[in-house]
Parts: C-alpha cells; sequence; structure tokens
C-alpha cells in the first residue's frame, strides 16, 4: 500500500484527505516526532480504510498511541449513524473492554517505603495471573455466569465484593444496557466459567504507584488525590471469554458484509449495520464481554484490598482502598452527540482509545460533573501513568474520545529479541520498581522500550485539549502475567 500524504492542520491535528472510497477525511492527533516514528507503520492505512465504511461521521480518527491492528487500527476511534452506519467487531477488537481501573488508598509513600516488595508478593500471590489463569473464585455455573453478562460489576458488588459507590464510579455503572446471554456461544461460556478476578498476561497489568505531580489542583482535589498519596491501578479485560465473543462474530460479520453488500477495502473490517438483527445481536454479545470485564475488575479490587491489607497487617479503615473510576478501552457504544450542530444517535467505536467525557455530563459522578470524566492514560512497568480529564473540546472533536496509553512501537517478537541478554526484572529493580511475573518472557515482550513515550502521547491530548492532564503516577512495584 502507498504511504497516505498528510496535511497539518495544526501542531496537534493532521488530516488524510478523502480519496477514493472514502467517505470522510482521516484525523490524526500527534506531534512531529509521532508522525515520524509512523513512517513504516500501516496503522495510517488502516484510519484510510475504517474512512471507507457506510455512515461514518466527520471523520477516521487515530489518537497519538496509533499502531498498526485488527482492521481498525489501535488507538482508532470512529463514529457511525446508528440509521446509516455499521458496527465492526475489528472496530473494538478481542479484548473486549479492555480497561484501567485506578483505586487511591490514604496512606502516603513514606509509609509504604521499604514494604513494596512484600506488597507485590503478596499481590502476585493472591491476583491469578499469567496465560489461562484462573482460580480466583470457584467455577461458576451457568446461571451465575449469566448474571455476570447482564449485570457486570454489580454482580460482584451484590455478593460483597464492593460497594454502590464503586458502581458510581465506573464507566456506565460497570453494566452495558441490552446484554444477551443467549448471543453468546457455548465456547465463549466455557472459557469464561472460572476467569472473572484473574489478571491474564501481555500488556494487562497490577501497579502499585504514588502520585508524583499534579497539575489540576481543583480536578484531583474532586478525584480525591494528593501529591506523595500511594495508589493502586489495574489494567486487564475481558479474558478468554471476550476474546471468544470477538471470534465467533468476526465470522457472523464475514458473511453479513456480503449479504448487505457492504464493499470492505480490509476483509478485517467486516461488519454489519448498526440496526441489522447480526448488528444488534453482535451489540448484545459485546454488550456480555464488556459486562464480564468489568466484573472481574470488580473482583481484582476486592482481592487487592485484601492483599495489601494481609502484607501490611492494618484494619480497612487505614488503607481507605476507594475507586478513583473505571473506564473502557475497547468498546462499541450506543450515544447521542452533537454533529454540525444536530443531535445524532451513534454507534461509537473506541479501540485502544479512552471515553473522555467533559464537565456536565450526566453519565458523570456528581463529585465529577464539575470538571469533567476522570481519564486513565497507564504506562507499562518502568514508565509513568497518567490521569486526566474529559473537556468540551473532547465532546466536540473527538465524539468525547482520547488515547489510552502508550502504544506499542516493537512488535513482541522485536521486544524480545531486542531483551536478549538482558534481565528487564533487575533492570527495573534497579529504576526502583520491585516487579513479579509468571515469566521472564513477558517481561521481555512488554519493556518499557517496546512502547512510545507516554509523557509525549499524553501531552499531545493536553495540547489540544482533549484530555488536560491532572496528575502524574510514577509506579512503585508491578504484577505481570
Amino acid at each position: 500500500m502507498i504511504a497516505p500524504i498528510l496535511n497539518q492542520l495544526s501542531e496537534w491535528v493532521w488530516e488524510l484527505p478523502a480519496t477514493g472510497g472514502m467517505r470522510v477525511p482521516g484525523r490524526v492527533y500527534a506531534d512531529r516526532r509521532l508522525m515520524a516514528a509512523l513512517g513504516g507503520d500501516q496503522s495510517l492505512n488502516q484510519v484510510a480504510n475504517v474512512a471507507h465504511l457506510p455512515g461514518i461521521l466527520v471523520a477516521s480518527m487515530a489518537m497519538p498511541d496509533i499502531h498498526f491492528g485488527y482492521g481498525f487500527p489501535i488507538g482508532g476511534v470512529a463514529a457511525f449513524s446508528v440509521d446509516e452506519g455499521v458496527v465492526s467487531p475489528g472496530g473494538v477488537g478481542y479484548d473486549i473492554n479492555c480497561g484501567c481501573r485506578l483505586m487511591a488508598t490514604d496512606l502516603v509513600e513514606s509509609e509504604i517505603k521499604g514494604k513494596v516488595p512484600r506488597l507485590v508478593d503478596q499481590l502476585f500471590r493472591d491476583v491469578p495471573s499469567g496465560v489461562g489463569s484462573s482460580g480466583a473464585i470457584a467455577k461458576l455455573s451457568r446461571q451465575e455466569l449469566e448474571q455476570v453478562l447482564v449485570k457486570g460489576a454489580a454482580w460482584a458488588v451484590g455478593r460483597g465484593y464492593g460497594s454502590k459507590e464503586d458502581l458510581d464510579r465506573t464507566e456506565d455503572k460497570g453494566a452495558l444496557p441490552g446484554a444477551d446471554p443467549g448471543a453468546v456461544s457455548e465456547r465463549a461460556y466455557m472459557r469464561g466459567q472460572d476467569q472473572v478476578g484473574t489478571l491474564g498476561s501481555g500488556n494487562h497489568f497490577l501497579e502499585i504507584q504514588v502520585v508524583d505531580e499534579v497539575f489540576d489542583a481543583e480536578a484531583a482535589s474532586a478525584y480525591g488525590l494528593h501529591q506523595g498519596q500511594v495508589t493502586v491501578m489495574v489494567h486487564c479485560g475481558s479474558r478468554g471469554f471476550g476474546y471468544q465473543v470477538c471470534e465467533d462474530y468476526l465470522e457472523v460479520m464475514a458473511s453479513a458484509s456480503a449479504r448487505y453488500h457492504i464493499d470492505l477495502p480490509d476483509r478485517q473490517l467486516a461488519c454489519a449495520p448498526v440496526a441489522s438483527p447480526e448488528g444488534r445481536k453482535y451489540l448484545a454479545a459485546m454488550a456480555c464481554a464488556a459486562n464480564y470485564a468489568w466484573a472481574n475488575r470488580q473482583m481484582i479490587m476486592h482481592l487487592t484490598e485484601l492483599a495489601l491489607l494481609r502484607a501490611l497487617r492494618i484494619p480497612p479503615r487505614e488503607l481507605n482502598l476507594r475507586l478513583v473510576y473505571d473506564v473502557a478501552h475497547n468498546i462499541a457504544k450506543l450515544e447521542t452527540h452533537q454533529v454540525a450542530g444536530s443531535s445524532v444517535d451513534t454507534c461509537v467505536h473506541r479501540k485502544g482509545a479512552t471515553r473522555a467525557f467533559g464537565p456536565g455530563r450526566l453519565e458523570l459522578p456528581i463529585a465529577y460533573q464539575n470538571v469533567g470524566q476522570p481519564v486513565l492514560i497507564p504506562g507499562d512497568m518502568g514508565t509513568a501513568s497518567f490521569v486526566c480529564k474529559g473537556s468540551d473540546e473532547a465532546m466536540a472533536q473527538t465524539f468525547g474520545s482520547t488515547c489510552h496509553g502508550a502504544g506499542r512501537v516493537m512488535s513482541r517478537s522485536q521486544a524480545l529479541k531486542q531483551a536478549q541478554g538482558r534481565a528487564i526484572d533487575r533492570e527495573l529493580e534497579a529504576a526502583g520498581i520491585s516487579v513479579r511475573s509468571q515469566g521472564r518472557k513477558t517481561l521481555a515482550e512488554e519493556m518499557p522500550e517496546a512502547y512510545k513515550d507516554v509523557e509525549r502521547v499524553v501531552a499531545v491530548m493536553h495540547g489540544a485539549n482533549i484530555s488536560p492532564r491532572v496528575a502524574r503516577l510514577r509506579p512503585l512495584g508491578v504484577v505481570k502475567g
């Protein structure tokens, strides 16, 4: 494929003009250095390909963490008209509702000095991680698993694993409406029976952090964050259950695309009209997987609290672990947005992208409505993570969306070659970060150099006023699968 030609619209925004079968232009958020790094990457062609799909609105968008993915680029955002547009599993990805949950504590860094290795050891023992990990709770019956798929995080809270306030501080209160367990295959049920409350592998992590710097005192105060405070972040998704849902519906959509005479520039963009039987069924199954992921992160929060209390030997009131916010990264959602001055019902695909709703949105907790939604942008192991905030500009420009992390610059195989002869765990320990992992391979695949500079990625979205910075979180200890 020929590399697309881009026009620079501003310091932070680039445009792929609509050519050929593109229905809208592409829009890429990046600075010059990040754009230069995309030279050999096919992800910009994927941005152009998405722009061919029926019913796409405004632009095919890419965030500064963009990299090559299945069908849609990772870091891609596209909104489609519910009446005329499509829904595509490739625009959500395999790990449906992979996302982040940030927890705050009443501890400060000095109170856990010298104890971080012990805390990481306890978390590693108590929160199952790794490929195929299971065992956090007993294998769920079919009836119980169906409740997870419909209720999401509320299923866990209803069993004593959290509080109602946790639901208020979770995107969509931890449950997408419209979930239909009948839209899910038997294979997906089998894979989901024993993985609720497990971390998984790859770029998923459980990390002890400290608030290293506050950029926006008002928003940080609203979110309950202050400098020197100990926080915990979990990054994980719907595990094998969500993977299977995606796999199942890629087959369904392949035949649906032909049936509805949708001309695809790439067969990985297989899709169906949002309002079609296939589109509705996919959204119902995808909601089940999203709800599974929210139940999973809710359970991990419960296991995290127990592990920290056990390791520190303190009462719950002294730890005071509470949820700041939980956001989804890979999801397609029915939302109403303003397009050319009119309210339009849309299906917004965010693949490796985060919702970033601005102030005043009723979907947000009352405590956050004056400042906007907390946006969680994780680094990976040796790099900082960021708390940002949604903005009115995001609502106007990106359908209330922003980046989701640093974004890979190396494939996993490239990272393994780069890491040969190195001990990534020792390098991290030397940098003051305690790390535990099920194997050295994961550490090599996920080493910091495999990712873009998260500071630069966040600076782009801050500069564009899409998701201004609130606080930086420095890693102290991390658990990897």
